[in-house]
């Protein structure tokens, strides 16, 4: 393995990325909510950065080390790693778009640094296992340019050396690997002599890169329990950190989720757990009907757009046979309603109990457990489907700045019988004015409106 110095990549040397990452609050940080792709194109664009990542260990060092915290909040990205952080996010009614741990994403983010001439310094672990590493790397990424190593003891422990070193190499990017808060705190403090424009603290991956520590097998990491299994290979190293701390993690997430959680959220726990408990009985025997009924699954899940336009499974009871999907766009001329969502007063798909459920909106009902898990509320502008969303004029986006709801001024209002444009204003207008008391008079509406049926099909 030979050390390629390189001059810094210009801006003509790969599709420049100048949007910022959407980000998204867990525990009080800023964390980034974007698909693997489209980080690392955005970590690889021109201009400076500095990336950490938060998992639940690192998240409870942060608690009580103000420097570290204070690390975490100047960096330019905070990445989220493993299901504690996950959870924490939905505690907070949140959702976040991909797990982008290091070890993962870090490989890569170097495939395509490599495609596009770009190099690396490693700097981190004990003595020979950044070497380790790096020929590891270039192995697996053929074409990748290491630019230097150090390791994270006596090469780490003269700063002003080791910076003049990584300077000299010219590298693009320096993966530094102390561990946890250590790798961040001295990022943070010598950040600013550092000339590479992307500088990364991750952890243990050159320990996993240099085979000092075995990964979980696929399946395992899959069901996002890598934690688990590296507590079964070191047990009394780890149990500390992942049974006390898993349980610590949880608790100040939960804490935390109480403290922010808005009169919304409360209302939304409240009615849907109460409603999960006095109707969960009379629910298991609609699906029992349902399924008597016809052919396929009691519930059906589809993918609708929740707020800020994220995707998410609603749960419904099916009330429609199962080619449904297939054959609507076959019966899209038929529709009774204006605009772009498809509603059709006698739709040939609709089961025959199906027409009951519809009725009484019963088929809304496991819409619950969205509203237990924060992707939607009771009260709300009904989730749409993507391919409405693709349709809506600009000022239709709107709707999408609150959670969707189960009921809502559009429902009390005559439901299918309002055209596209008038759901769109009442929607909007919810939006602006929206409150727990407005909130609860629709509550009561509804059940006046289900009584009625008025508008439903």
């Amino acid at each position: 393995m030979q050390y390629q110095p390189a001059l810094h990549f210009s801006s003509g040397a790969h599709p420049a990325e100048t949007r910022k990452l959407p980000l998204c609050p867990v525990l009080g940080l800023p964390l980034v909510s974007a698909d693997t792709e489209t980080v690392i194109r955005t970590l690889l664009a021109p201009g400076r950065r500095t990336v950490f990542f938060l998992n639940a260990h690192c998240a409870n060092i942060r608690a009580s080390n103000a420097s570290y915290a204070a690390a975490l909040a100047r960096a330019d990205y905070v990445l989220p790693d493993g299901i504690g952080v996950e959870l924490a996010a939905r505690m907070q009614g949140r959702r976040l778009a991909a797990n982008l741990n290091g070890t993962d994403l870090t490989p890569r983010l170097l495939r395509l640094a490599a495609r596009w001439g770009m190099s690396v310094f490693l700097i981190g672990g004990t003595p020979g296992t950044a070497d380790v590493a790096a020929q590891r790397l270039c192995l697996d990424i053929p074409g990748l340019r290491i630019a230097g190593t150090r390791d994270g003891f006596a090469g780490a422990a003269r700063p002003e050396e080791a910076i003049d070193e990584i300077n000299a190499s010219g590298a693009d990017i320096v993966l530094v690997a102390m561990g946890v808060p250590q790798q961040e705190l001295w990022i943070d403090e010598h950040r600013h002599l550092i000339d590479a424009p992307l500088v990364l603290g991750v952890g243990a991956l050159f320990d996993f890169l240099a085979g000092n520590v075995r990964r979980a097998p696929a399946w395992v990491r899959r069901r996002r329990m890598e934690w688990a299994w590296r507590l079964a290979m070191e047990p009394r190293r780890l149990a500390k950190r992942y049974l006390v701390g898993n349980a610590t993690f949880l608790a100040r997430a939960a804490t935390h989720a109480v403290r922010q959680t808005d009169a919304q959220r409360v209302l939304d726990i409240a009615i849907s757990g109460t409603a999960l408990a006095v109707l969960g009985l009379p629910m298991l025997a609609v699906a029992a009907l349902v399924r008597l009924d016809s052919k396929g699954p009691a519930l059906f899940k589809q993918v609708r757009v929740g707020k800020d336009g994220t995707p998410f499974g609603v749960y419904k009871f099916r009330s429609m046979h199962v080619d449904a999907e297939a054959r609507r766009a076959a019966l899209l001329a038929t529709s009774d309603r204006e605009g772009v969502c498809f509603k059709s007063r006698n739709d040939p798909r609709i089961t025959r109990i199906g027409k009951y459920l519809r009725r009484l909106s019963i088929d809304e009902l496991p819409q619950i457990i969205n509203v237990l898990k924060g992707e939607m509320s009771i009260v709300g502008p009904r989730p749409a489907l993507p391919e409405e969303v693709a349709n809506y004029p600009q000022r239709a986006m709107g709707r999408l700045d609150v959670k969707p709801g189960i009921t809502g001024l559009w429902q009390v209002a005559g439901r299918a019988n309002i055209g596209f444009d008038k759901m769109i204003d009442l929607d909007l207008a919810y939006v602006r004015s929206r409150s727990t008391l407005l909130n609860l008079i629709l509550i009561m509406l509804t059940f006046r409106a289900v009584l009625s049926g008025r508008g439903a099909y």
